[in-house]
Parts: structure tokens; C-alpha cells; sequence
């Protein structure tokens, strides 16, 4: 066992091959038993790497041997040789391909834009004509109710028969394409006359509904959100509640409406904490900043101030400044608002000078919106004159308009409240219950449209990325990069009274407004034309993604799939993180059209496996949008395609193949225009057309027009080859390969056990493979199947295996194990399974460009067969000048063998549970000997989309040791809160519709609990990857452990990315050399750089249009304060509650 030459059944051989027999040695056995009791170090062991060298290239041969061989690969390139001389290489112009999509994507949205603005013209003169009825009684169809029956077997009122079918273009929903219907949330009743009559006026969008959608057949979702509440949406759908039964979705609250409905904002929150706060007060006011925050968008910038007799920044780290109001410093304030706690006495003076200096530092250093600015002051009175602080800061001009929120059901400082707001053009509500909340904060959002409204200022809008409600198969998100193409972003219009005799109040009617799938928008940069690397992507005005295939806006936590909090404010910069100097990320944000080079560190496969690419950005604006578009083309093979000719007969023979499919998600025909072709598949649609079947099937014009006449195809467009010449003609290339591998199945020899599946791909989509086993014996029987997202052609990304291909030598055959999902382990890899693939080429007027990759995808336990069978020694085995343990076996107990891969992951090892996993997660010490020796070098990648975990609590384990009775008396004090909580709460409006106040409650103390039990958090990481050097084929050394030395020898196999590593098994270096993981770890800022990251202002391009200002506005319109009588009763049981809890604490 390591303690010298391998003993064997016939004697033990001398260096030079003498055998000896037992009686000669024993002398010297006894002199080897002493100094191994006497010594304190083992004797070495040598592995002769001459043995291992030629177990290295035996490997070699019969790897070559099995890829070929059942690949196909060397007919394939015979083909591409034939051909060379009819096909022509061209290479691609990144500057006139960043313009022809552009184009595309601006017509597409363009027409987009254009249904908005019909539908806003009608709604407007729908409402100009439509005379107020207070008593309207009208029947509409309520999404909540439609086709809902009562227990007499007859349709409730509001939910009559509404046809509804499942279509494949809204996600296969069950809609009603020829009538829209109206959600109204829990929280509004939905008989209101205001309801009503708005309702009943809105009706006028429907035939501009199903008209825009004749005309634009690649529409989705075209919506009326009014600003009383209700929310009309084409086509028609049942609208399903939450669990609780409850309607919380309120078309106010969401992006579109809010940023449809005012210009940019500056707002500055101050609330009150004073000890006059406490209770039900705070819980109010706290929801209150919340909702405020809520209504914030990525072109708005906040702070929140909180006051007693002192000003305190809520995050100190903001102090004095304004920050972009993204979904993270949203969500950052909302933690920090709920820390904290009433204390003192509320001086408010102080804040509201510190609010205004605020402001106008910004406004006089260019920072913030540059628009409109507005101070929103929570509390429960103010008795202070601020006649002074206004006088000095926003008199006369008064640019900074106040809205107060008197929080309680107190009204003694109601007047001073109001005089507050209405004297800076602001607007006053009392909230008494968290039910009151939402529609009183909206208040504020409808004075800030006033100057808009009254200028008839009908601004466009788009909104950043959100996540669509209505989401595919968890499992399928996660099997594909493609998470980014799950977003959605709108556009949206104003919608404003016309009638004059109210022109001056500026009455918002509500937004108008259709939702637009990302993925549809990119599909305008088709894949095949960008190349295995290349890439499309979109960023808004603010820096921030809209769609790249590195966004990741869901993460896992457990089984459970999740939007990260961040998703949708994920910066340019971190996600094209080689761009140090934002040289990029500047260039797009300001608009501008140019091309940029960068060295880039890419990885694949779950970002194991690091790349080194050099990529080419061309960017440019897309007009009309805020929106710019960038593209990344691959220096090498990404840059050069090959076009070749072929007859349409030849190309339909050889395309109906039943081993031949193209990427689904592509668009080789556009069959979403008329909805007879939904049915189709791509390769139906395509066949059906150039059959002549479905001559009203239009090909995908972005480049050219097509006709055919079913003998050639002639294509009228400038620029380079559609893909369905392309693919026409691949089709035919590769159907000498159907043949072949049929021919391999039918050889008298048989196909090897183990050798499971052969496959090609070429750039134009098209998949050929063959089955080699039937399913009940094969491993792999997910591979290329559809749900293997990663291993398929998609919208976003070309195959793993043809990735990788790419970046290895044309003719090499590359050797991979899949990196297994985190957290799923296959400890007897019974379920592991080897794919070798290879890249084609061809090659024409000094010219080589990539064609495709074939490959063959085999069993883990055939490779090891013949692994373990190469590296066996027999006893007889001729050591003579061998120098070192003769003979030797990768079977026996003194060494460990491993076949590692170009990226240091075990793709065979005689432990099955080590298979799969980073060999220096399992021998630290070999590995950072290959890593000091640079054969493996260690490349650093970062994530900065990461989730960590991050425990913290917000209770203190000390309080209850403070008195025996503190958990009497805590039961107690909750049991008096709520019900006090309760009866103040309560309201004659619930008794109409509890809901009411159910809803309010529901949705914050949900959330709340929601916070606080997140345990994942957004978070920077770095994790390193590894290469391997293919300079140095071989190495071997002696590692100093202690008491011990491990030897081993590794030997690059040769024409292949495969390592052999032979390494001495009984001295564990664990203690001396820790394992190397590749997990990655949190990157941790100290507190001034973690301050100065949230608080910067990166480069962003603000709205062209700003309404703060216009002189008709009718300011004196400021809200007011509805009689509440308390009662006596009430009121007494509420002071006794008091004092009673105050007793117990």
C-alpha cells in the first residue's frame, strides 16, 4: 500500500526486473517491518508516467475511433468538401445589421403605439359625448362573475354567458376575442355611479379593440384602466381571484398607469414619529410611505425623513440627497421603514427646511427628475406656523407642491393640515383606517397630472421589464437561459376629459395601454443570423434590462420559483460586467449609434465553464422609445456564414425526414397573422408553403420578400440569405447522415452497448439525430428531447453542445459531462451520460467558416469499461525499464485514477459519487499543483445577480427575562390591541362591502409577513472557473503532506479536451490542502462602499416631456376632511384600553 514496489502472486520484481524469491526477501522484510516502526515517514511511491502516457494514447485511438465512428463526423465533412466549390462565405456587417433590426423592432413597436393612441381618441370621445347619469342603471359583463351560476341554476347579475375559448396567443387562456370585460377590485363597488357611468361610457373601445387587432394580428393584451378603479380588458377573460377570494388588482397601482399618468417626480416622505404616533397611528403611517413608494418608477427619485424634535434620515447613507426611486432602494425603505418606532415630541419645521434644501440642491445641481418636485408629510397634526419656512423656500413660485395625510381619527389639527396643501398646490386627505389608504394616496398622482391634462399633453410611455402574471411550466423556466424573455414591457397613453366647462380642474379620465412580450420584440433579431455566441439585447433610458439573455429574474428557493425582488432593475453594467468603464453602458443610455470591441470572460453550462471571447457591440436608439438596442457578434466563427443554392424539390425531400427537426422557437414562417396557422408547427408551416398548400402563409419578411415557383426559390432582398434558403439547403447537406447512421444500426457488428444517440446541428436550426437504443434502455432519455431546453435550438441561444463546439478546434472531438442541476446528485451515476461533439467546417475563397457540430452521446458506464480495461496491468506484464510500480492498475487500492475534463470536472473516477463533480472539490492538493504548475488556470467570474442568504431577526431574546409576568401581560396587550385595532378600524362603509377593509388588510399584513420571512437576498458573488492549458500535455510531481508525500501523474489525452490523472491513494493531503470549490461567495462591501454603490448616480437619459407646470390649473381643488362623529362609548373604551396596557408595560 504505498510503501514500495507492488507485490504480485509469483515474488516481487527488482528495479531491473529480477524476480526474488520469498526466502531471499525475508531478511529484508524484516529490515522494511523495523523502519516502519522506527521511521516517521512512509517510503514513496513512484508512478511512472511512461505507463500512464500510453495509457493516455490508447485512450486516444478508441475514443476517436467510437466518436467517429458512430458521429458520423468524417462523412459530414466530406460534404462540406464537395460543396466547397457552389458555396460562397461572406461575412456579416454588424453596422447594417444593427440598422435592419432596429427598423423591425421600431416598425413593430411603431404599430403598437399607434393602436394606444386610436384607442385613447375614443375614449376621449366617448366621454365628451357621454352626459353624467347619477342614476344609470346598466348591466355589464364583470370579469369576477361571468359565467358564475347561483344555486338556482341561473347566471348572477353582472355575470351573464361569456363565451370564452383557449387561444394559443394569449398563452392558451380561455378569452373572448369579440367582447372585452371589466374587473373592479374588492375595495370598490362596483355599482358605484361613477363606476357606472364610466363603464357604461368605455363600451365605445370595444370595436377599437377587435379593430387594432385585425389590423395588428401580433397584439396582446389592449386595456382601459380608469382612474375610478375599474379595469376593462380585450379580449375578455374570467378573472380569477386570490385565495382569499379577494380582487386585490387594481389598475392604479401599476406601472403603466402611474408613469401614463404624471411626468417624472422628485418626492421627499417625511413622516412623523413622535411619541403622539404610536399604536395603530404608525401602522397606518407606515403602510401610507409604503404605497407612496409604490407609485415610484425608475424616473422618479425619493428620500423618506422621519421626525421628532430632530431630522432623521431613514438610511442615513442618503443623507442630504435624492435616489433613483428603483425597485431596490423601493424595497430598501420599505425594510427601513418598518424598524421604526415613535419616541419624543414632533418638531416638524425642521424637516420641511431640510425637505426644500433637499430639492432645490438637486434642482440647482441638474440631479433628480428635473420636473416635478412634491413634499408628502405624514401625521397626526401639525401644530407649528410654517408660514416662514414657506415664505423662504417655495413662495411665490410655489414649485414644490405639499401633500399632507392626517393620519387618526383625531381632527383637531385638520385645519392646519389642509392649510398646508392647499397654499403649495398640494392636496390634503385624512386617513383614519389602512383601508383608507390606497385611495387617498392616489389622490396625489391625480393633481400631478392637472398641468399635463390641462395642456392635453398626450405622452407615450413605456415601462421597464415586469414579470408576466400568467407564467409557463416552473420546470421549463429553468431549463433554458431564456428567463429574461419572460417580461413583458407596455405602452401606455393618457387618457383626459375634453369636456370645457372642466378643462381647468384637469380631469384624468384614466390610461389606455397594451402589453408587449419581450420575446416577440427580440425575435425581430433572429438567432441564426447572430451566430452560437451572439446575442440581442434592449436596455430603457435609465441603463437598466429590458431583454438579455444573461438576465435571470427568477431564482429557486427550495422547489418554490420566485421573482428576485431586483428583477426588473438589474443594470447594463451588471451584466456586461467586462465593461469596466461603462464605456458601453454610456454610449447606450445617451442614445447613441456606434460599435465597441471587448475582450470578454463568458461561461456556459449553469456558468461552469468559463470562455474566452472577443465580442463586437454595435448599438444604436430605437426611435420613439426610450429604449436603445444593442448586438454582439463573435469575432471568428460568429462574423462569417456560408450561403449555399438548392432546388425546392431537393430541399422538400430531404426537409420531410423523419430525423429531422428545426428550432420551434424561431420564425421560419409567420403563422400568428391569421389564426387558421396557429396550428402549424414551423417545419408544417414551412413545408405547407413551399408545397404551395398555404400560399397565404408569409415567410419572415425582415429581410426580404420570397416567392416561390416550386422549383427555385427566388429571393427579392439586399443584404444577406434568408434562413429558409439556408435551411433548404442544410437539409440537404446533412441527408447523406440519415443513411449512415442507419447503415450503423443494420452492421453485422451491431452498435456497442452504451452508444445511445448521434446528432448534427447547423446554424440555420436544423437538428438531425438518431436513436441508437430504445428508450427502456437508454440513460439519456431527456437529451434532445423538448424538455432539454439547454441541448435545443431557442429563441435565445443555440445549443449547449454547439456552443461549445465552437470553441474548440474543428476536427477535435470535446468530451463533457452536463454539470448537474445544484442540489440534485446522482451518487450511483446510473443516470450520467457522456456527449462528445465536434465542429464542422467549410471553407471557400480563403475563407473557413463553421458549418455545424455532430456529435455522439453515450453512456458514462461505456467510457468507463473501457477506461478501467485500458489502464489494467497484468502480472505478467513485461516491466522491464519501467521505473516505478510494475505492474499497475487503476483497479487496485494504491491509486486513485481520474478522467477529468478541459474545465477540471471528473468524467470518470472509480468512485461513482465523486463523477460529475469538480475534481478540486475532491483532491485540493492535486489541484493546486496543477494550478501552480499552469496546466489548470484559475479564471475569476462574477455574478451580480446573486441570492444569498442572510439571517437576521428583529426580535431581542432579552425583554421577556425582564418580569415573570411579561408573557401574561404580552397576551394580554394582544388580545386588547386587535380588538382595539378592530373597533377603530371599523366602519358603516363595510357593512356594504367588508371586503373593503379586508382587502387593505390582507394585502399589507401579507406583504409585511412576506418581508420578513424572506430568508434570500440580492447579492454580489464571485466564483472562480477553470481551463486547461492544452500547451502542456503532461506533468507529474510530489506533494509534501506532513508525515507524507503524494505522487501523481497526469496526461493530456490526445485530439480530445480529456485529462488522465493517476494519483497515489494512501497519503491524504486534506489537512495541509483544503478542497477548492466552485461554490460561489458573497462579495462584501464595508459600510462607506456599500453607501456610496446605493446612493450613485449612474449616467440615464431622462423623458424628452415634463408637465409640472401650467398657469390655468385650478389649485384650490386641495381635497378636505369628511365629518366623523365619534363616539362617546368609543371613545371612552379606547382611553381605559390605554391606560390599561400602559399599566401592564
Amino acid at each position: 500500500m504505498g510503501l514500495g514496489p507492488r507485490a504480485g502472486s509469483g515474488g516481487v520484481k527488482n528495479r531491473m526486473g529480477q524476480r526474488r524469491t520469498p526466502a531471499q526477501l525475508r531478511p529484508g522484510l524484516w529490515i522494511l517491518c523495523f523502519g516502519w516502526f522506527c521511521s516517521t515517514a512512509y517510503a514513496q511511491m513512484k508512478i511512472p508516467p511512461e505507463t500512464v502516457q500510453v495509457w493516455a494514447n490508447k485512450l486516444s485511438v478508441q475514443l476517436r475511433e467510437v466518436s467517429t465512428t458512430y458521429s458520423g463526423a468524417h462523412i459530414l465533412q466530406k460534404k462540406l468538401k464537395d460543396v466547397e466549390s457552389s458555396i460562397k462565405i461572406v461575412e456579416i456587417d454588424g453596422r447594417e445589421q444593427l440598422r435592419d433590426y432596429a427598423d423591425d423592432i421600431e416598425r413593430m413597436l411603431g404599430s403598437k403605439m399607434k393602436s394606444v393612441k386610436r384607442l385613447a381618441e375614443s375614449a376621449e370621445d366617448a366621454d365628451l359625448y357621454h352626459d353624467f347619469n347619477k342614476s344609470l342603471q346598466f348591466d355589464y359583463y364583470n370579469s369576477m362573475l361571468v359565467n358564475t351560476i347561483d344555486d338556482d341554476g341561473n347566471f348572477v347579475e353582472l355575470g351573464g354567458e361569456f363565451p370564452l375559448e383557449e387561444n394559443e396567443h394569449f398563452n392558451n387562456l380561455p378569452v373572448n376575442t369579440i367582447q372585452s370585460d371589466v374587473q373592479v377590485p374588492t375595495n370598490v363597488y362596483n355599482k358605484d355611479p361613477n363606476i357606472l357611468n364610466g363603464i357604461y361610457m368605455s363600451e365605445a373601445l370595444n370595436d377599437v379593440f377587435i379593430n387594432n387587432f385585425q389590423k395588428d394580428p401580433t397584439l396582446t393584451w389592449q386595456y382601459f384602466g380608469s382612474s375610478t378603479g375599474f379595469f376593462r380588458i380585450y379580449p375578455g377573460i374570467k378573472w380569477t381571484p386570490d385565495s382569499n377570494g379577494v380582487a386585490a388588482f387594481d389598475c392604479r397601482n401599476r406601472n403603466w398607469y402611474i408613469q401614463a399618468a404624471t411626468s417624472p417626480k422628485d418626492i421627499i416622505i417625511v413622516v412623523d414619529i413622535s411619541g403622539s404616533m404610536k399604536g395603530l397611528k404608525m401602522t397606518i403611517a407606515k403602510h401610507t410611505i409604503n404605497t407612496i413608494l409604490d407609485t415610484l418608477g425608475e424616473n422618479d427619485f425619493v428620500n423618506v425623513i422621519a421626525y421628532t424634535d430632530y431630522v432623521r434620515y431613514v438610511e442615513p447613507c442618503f443623507k442630504g440627497t435624492l435616489v433613483q426611486a428603483d425597485l431596490d432602494n423601493r424595497e430598501h425603505f420599505k425594510v427601513l421603514v418598518d424598524e421604526l418606532h415613535v419616541k419624543g415630541e414632533g418638531k416638524v419645521a425642521k424637516a420641511m427646511k431640510e425637505s426644500f434644501k433637499i430639492l432645490n440642491e438637486a434642482a440647482a445641481m441638474g440631479q433628480g427628475s428635473l420636473c416635478n418636485q412634491a413634499i408628502m408629510l405624514i401625521t397626526d397634526g401639525a401644530m407649528e406656523d410654517f408660514k416662514d419656512v414657506f415664505e423662504e423656500f417655495n413662495w411665490p413660485d410655489r414649485r414644490v407642491r405639499l401633500f399632507t395625510y392626517l393620519i387618526g381619527r383625531e381632527m383637531t389639527f385638520a385645519e392646519n393640515t389642509k392649510w398646508i396643501a392647499c397654499n403649495n398646490k398640494g392636496y390634503y386627505t385624512h386617513i383614519s383606517t389602512l383601508a383608507d389608504v390606497q385611495e387617498n394616496v392616489m389622490e396625489y398622482l391625480h393633481v400631478l397630472s392637472r398641468p399635463m391634462v390641462i395642456n392635453h399633453n398626450h405622452d407615450i410611455i413605456w415601462t421597464e421589464a415586469y414579470m408576466d402574471t400568467v407564467l409557463p411550466n416552473t420546470k421549463e423556466l429553468f431549463a433554458t437561459k431564456a428567463q429574461s424573455l419572460l417580461l413583458m414591457t407596455s405602452v401606455a397613453m393618457p387618457v383626459f376629459s375634453k369636456k370645457k366647462e372642466t378643462l381647468s380642474h384637469g380631469i384624468l379620465l384614466g390610461v389606455v395601454g397594451s402589453d408587449i412580450p419581450l420575446q416577440e420584440v427580440m425575435k425581430m433579431a433572429p438567432r441564426y443570423r447572430l451566430g452560437p455566441h451572439g446575442y440581442a439585447f434592449l436596455i430603457t433610458n435609465n441603463g437598466y434590462i429590458l431583454a438579455h439573455p444573461d438576465l435571470r429574474p427568477l431564482y429557486k428557493d427550495g422547489k418554490q420559483l420566485k421573482p428576485k425582488p431586483n428583477y426588473n432593475s438589474v443594470d447594463l453594467s451588471e451584466v456586461e460586467w467586462e465593461d469596466i468603464d461603462e464605456t458601453l453602458r454610456t454610449a447606450m443610455v445617451k442614445g447613441e449609434t456606434g460599435a465597441l470591441t471587448l475582450d470578454v470572460r463568458a461561461s456556459v453550462d449553469k456558468s461552469k465553464r468559463p470562455l474566452f471571447l472577443t465580442n463586437d457591440y454595435y448599438y444604436t436608439t430605437i426611435n420613439d422609445t426610450p429604449f436603445s438596442f444593442g448586438m454582439v457578434l463573435t469575432r471568428g466563427h460568429g462574423q462569417l456564414m456560408f450561403i449555399g443554392k438548392v432546388s425546392v424539390e431537393e430541399g422538400l425531400h430531404d426537409l420531410t425526414s423523419p430525423d429531422l427537426s428545426i428550432a420551434s422557437e424561431w420564425t421560419y414562417c409567420e403563422t400568428d397573422i391569421d389564426p387558421h396557422h396557429r396550428k402549424y408547427t414551423q417545419l408544417q408551416a414551412m413545408i405547407r408553403y413551399l408545397q404551395g398548400k398555404e400560399p397565404d402563409l408569409e415567410l419572415d419578411t425582415l429581410f426580404c420578400s420570397t416567392e416561390v415557383n416550386y422549383s427555385t426559390i427566388t429571393i427579392k432582398c439586399t443584404g444577406d440569405e434568408v434562413l429558409l434558403r439556408q435551411t433548404l439547403f442544410d437539409a440537404v447537406l446533412t441527408a447523406p447522415l440519415e443513411a449512415y447512421w442507419q447503415a450503423v444500426m443494420l452492421n453485422a457488428s451491431g452498435v456497442e452497448e452504451g452508444v445511445e444517440t448521434a446528432f448534427l446541428g447547423t446554424r440555420s436550426g436544423i437538428l438531425r439525430l438518431t436513436r441508437y437504443s430504445g428508450i427502456e434502455t437508454r440513460i439519456a432519455r431527456k437529451f434532445l428531447t423538448l424538455a432539454d431546453k439547454e441541448n435545443l435550438f431557442t429563441v435565445d441561444h443555440f445549443p449547449l453542445w454547439y456552443r461549445m463546439a465552437a470553441e474548440n478546434p474543428p476536427g477535435r472531438f470535446l468530451y463533457y459531462m452536463p454539470v448537474e442541476e445544484q442540489g440534485v446528485k446522482d451518487k450511483t451515476g446510473t443516470s450520467k451520460y457522456v456527449i462528445a461533439v465536434t465542429a464542422v467546417t467549410v471553407s471557400s475563397g480563403g475563407r473557413t467558416a463553421m458549418a455545424g457540430a455532430i456529435g455522439v452521446q453515450m453512456s458514462l458506464e461505456m467510457l468507463e469499461k473501457r477506461l478501467w480495461a485500458i489502464t489494467f496491468q497484468p502480472d505478467d506484464t513485461d516491466c522491464t525499464d519501467v521505473e516505478g510500480v510494475c505492474p499497475l492498475s487503476c483497479q487496485s487500492s494504491d491509486v486513485n485514477c481520474f478522467l477529468v475534463d478541459s474545465n477540471g470536472f471528473i468524467v470518470v473516477s472509480k468512485e461513482k459519487s465523486e463523477v460529475g463533480r469538480f475534481f478540486g472539490a475532491v483532491d485540493g492538493s492535486v489541484m493546486a499543483s496543477l494550478i501552480k504548475s499552469g496546466m489548470f488556470k484559475k479564471v475569476d467570474l462574477y455574478d451580480y445577480q446573486g441570492m444569498c442568504r442572510t439571517g437576521h431577526s428583529h426580535s431581542s431574546g432579552a425583554r421577556p427575562l425582564l418580569s415573570p409576568f411579561y408573557g401574561l401581560s404580552a397576551v394580554i396587550k394582544w388580545f386588547f390591541s386587535h380588538m382595539l385595532m378592530f373597533l377603530l378600524e371599523f366602519n358603516f362603509c363595510g357593512l356594504w362591502h367588508s371586503d373593503y377593509v379586508v382587502d387593505a388588510k390582507a394585502g399589507y399584513h401579507t406583504s409585511h409577513k412576506a418581508k420578513k420571512s424572506e430568508a434570500l437576498q440580492p447579492c454580489d458573488t464571485e466564483y472562480p472557473g477553470f481551463m486547461l492549458d492544452f500547451s502542456i500535455r503532461e506533468t507529474n510531481s510530489l506533494i509534501k503532506c506532513g508525515r507524507c508525500q503524494k505522487m501523481f501523474v497526469v496526461q493530456a489525452i490526445p485530439e480530445s479536451n480529456l485529462v488522465l490523472m493517476v494519483v497515489q491513494a494512501d497519503c491524504d493531503c486534506s489537512r495541509q490542502y483544503p478542497a477548492i470549490p466552485l461554490e460561489p461567495k458573497e462579495i462584501k462591501y464595508n459600510a462607506s462602499v456599500k453607501c456610496n454603490r446605493m446612493k450613485s448616480q449612474k449616467v440615464r437619459r431622462r423623458p424628452k416631456s415634463c408637465h409640472a407646470y401650467h398657469p390655468k390649473e385650478n389649485a384650490k381643488d386641495c381635497g378636505g376632511a369628511s365629518e366623523i362623529s365619534l363616539s362617546l362609548a368609543l371613545f371612552l373604551a379606547s382611553l381605559f384600553t390605554s391606560l390599561a396596557l400602559r399599566r401592564w408595560t
